[in-house]
């Protein structure tokens, strides 16, 4: 019941349709204007073999007094039947240039719009269901709306040209063929509230689907899936899916064949009667017989014609939830905040007394939390797993918006745009670009030159594997999109710290930069970490206490809270938890 009022809510099919119809002309006025001059040559057309056919009739059944002879007609009759049937393939092509436009230009919405949310909303599970229902069903609506609307033109200039003719040769031939075009129309309202709700219920299934289809085709997955020997079990559970996804499908298909068998109904019994009333008439003597092969002719292209027209309604009135499920998703994005301005950082950042709760959770993530990091220092975060750690760097890094208190930068609130445009990140679980390696340096900022890169690979101690690869920088990395070079984890991690090197900011958020390096890669990395900071402050997040003891301040957080604060050193002499937790890893190499 719920699905069905929001089928109903809120539409308002007019209006939609009409900025449907902008978006295609924006999209490709040309290619709308040559689609458009096809529909009405399509409609016309039919005219024209009505036309031609009168005149056969003429030519065959009386030839004195038919205005053409019987070649000529024939002719024009075979030249108006080509011209008709020739559109429809100029029509097809014209329409499928036209959908790419179009499904670029709303692609081009939709990107915008998950650009612009910030990371909570992104994150949350309703943004992403939406989404997914916005992928699957409404991007290409826009088109299907123009197709319908050209559909809709073609078969009015149709029906109103054809119905001229009928009404020539008898007025009560065309309310006759009209009169299915009531019942049509609300099967259509009745077929659209149908579709949107299987959509509705349908996402969930498929985002799940397709979640383990991923894992069963994608090479990151394969290693484990065979270790575990699980790929059958999750073929189980694909198949279980797809039963679940057929049962409703068979459900939607009969509600939709139920349908298009009463339209077809009654478009059939509406020609059958007007064929009828033809012969009627004939018989009567109240039309002659050219005039009833010419009613006749016209008669069945205005079938096609209100057929068309009557798709094109149903197209216009089963498209408008989807499309204004679209336009509900673009509005429930805040319009995008200016682009931030890089600032210098000469005192220092500060947390003061931030917390953060995440969406539908009780316990806060951060809570109360005061930190500071000065103008080239290097501050750690640690703390065990669920201590708030990464929320916390999010929060600094202007990602996250905290609940409560404030985020400082050299002692001022500045916009969260300009602290993301100021703070360099790198997280535990980085992206591994399927692009060039200089490409996975240079996305991080705006591209500088050669030797910025070169000093960003050096400085992250990726010189040595950039010598062995095929084509130095511009080598093609990972093997999923090209057949390009795979690295170790190692390697891969370097390649991301590449990357924040290259970003010239004062504030560098690593969140377990040396993960995926072994120990004396690990030891070569931090050796000299101020160094290969080139001055500039970093908050570093790690488990392994081997970084963090290099650090100028470490902050030890615990539920969400920051319960100790110092040096490595001061930390040691107060026995609390750092030292526990320092104790312990190290006891694990003696």
């Amino acid at each position: 019941m719920r699905l069905r009022r929001v089928a109903r809510a809120s539409v308002n099919t007019p209006r939609l349709i009409a900025a449907a119809a902008r978006e295609v002309r924006r999209a490709d006025p040309l290619g709308t204007m040559v689609a458009s001059v096809y529909q009405i040559i399509g409609a016309t057309a039919a005219l024209g073999v009505v036309a031609a056919g009168k005149l056969t009739f003429d030519a065959l059944l009386q030839p004195e007094q038919a205005a053409l002879g019987i070649t000529p007609s024939l002719l024009l009759l075979a030249l108006a039947t080509a011209l008709s049937g020739s559109v429809g393939p100029l029509q097809t092509q014209q329409h499928r240039l036209l959908g790419e436009r179009v499904s670029q230009r709303v692609w081009d919405r939709v990107l915008d719009t998950t650009a612009r949310a910030d990371l909570v909303t992104y994150e949350s599970s309703g943004f992403a269901t939406s989404l997914e229902r916005i992928q699957q069903n409404a991007l290409t609506r826009p088109f299907a709306v123009t197709t319908s609307l050209l559909g809709l033109t073609g078969g009015l200039l149709g029906v109103v040209t054809l119905s001229a003719v009928l009404i020539g040769v008898e007025p009560l031939l065309v309310p006759i063929l009209l009169a299915a075009g009531l019942p049509a129309v609300l099967l259509s309202r009745w077929a659209s509230r149908t579709e949107f709700t299987f959509a509705h219920r349908l996402t969930p299934l498929a985002r799940r689907r397709n979640y383990l289809r991923q894992l069963l085709t994608q090479r990151p997955y394969a290693a484990e899936l065979r270790a575990f020997d699980s790929t059958g079990r999750l073929r189980e559970k694909h198949e279980e899916l797809n039963r679940d996804v057929n049962a409703g499908l068979r459900k939607q298909v009969r509600h939709r064949q139920l349908i298009a068998a009463l339209t077809t109904l009654g478009v059939a019994a509406a020609l059958t009667g007007a064929l009828l009333a033809i012969v009627a008439l004939v018989r009567q003597g109240r039309i002659g017989l050219a005039e009833a092969g010419a009613a006749a002719i016209a008669v069945r292209l205005l079938s096609g014609q209100l057929s068309t027209l009557f798709t094109a309604i149903g197209g216009l009135f089963e498209s408008a939830p989807f499309l204004a499920d679209l336009e509900r998703f673009v509005a429930s994005v805040p319009p995008a905040e200016a682009r931030g301005r890089k600032r210098a950082l000469t005192e220092g950042v500060a947390l003061c007394d931030v917390t953060f709760r995440y969406p539908g959770q009780e316990r806060p993530a951060v809570d109360g939390v005061d930190i500071r990091i000065g103008a080239g220092e290097v501050v750690a975060l640690v703390g065990e797993n669920g201590s708030g750690k990464t929320t916390l760097a999010k929060i600094a890094a202007g990602l996250y918006a905290p609940d409560t208190g404030s985020r400082r930068w050299d002692g001022a609130v500045v916009p969260a745009a300009d602290v993301r445009a100021s703070v360099t990140v790198i997280f535990q679980d980085f992206v591994r670009y399927q692009l060039t390696l200089r490409d996975n340096i240079v996305i991080s900022d705006e591209y500088h030159d050669e030797s910025d890169v070169e000093d960003a690979a050096k400085r992250a101690g990726l010189l040595a594997a950039t010598r062995e690869l095929p084509d130095g920088l511009d080598t093609m990395l990972g093997r999923d999109l090209d057949e390009g070079v795979d690295l170790s984890g190692g390697q891969w991690q370097r390649v991301a710290l590449a990357r924040a090197l290259y970003r010239d900011t004062g504030l560098v958020v690593l969140d377990e930069p040396a993960a995926s390096l072994d120990p004396r890669a690990e030891y070569e990395l931090f050796a000299d970490v101020r160094a290969m900071l080139g001055g500039r402050a970093a908050l570093l997040i790690s488990h392994r206490f081997s970084s963090t003891r290099l650090a100028d301040r470490i902050y030890v957080l615990d539920g969400g809270r920051v319960v100790e604060c110092g040096t490595h050193d001061e930390l040691m002499s107060r026995a609390g938890q750092y030292a526990e937790l320092y104790t312990l890893q190290s006891a694990a190499y003696r």
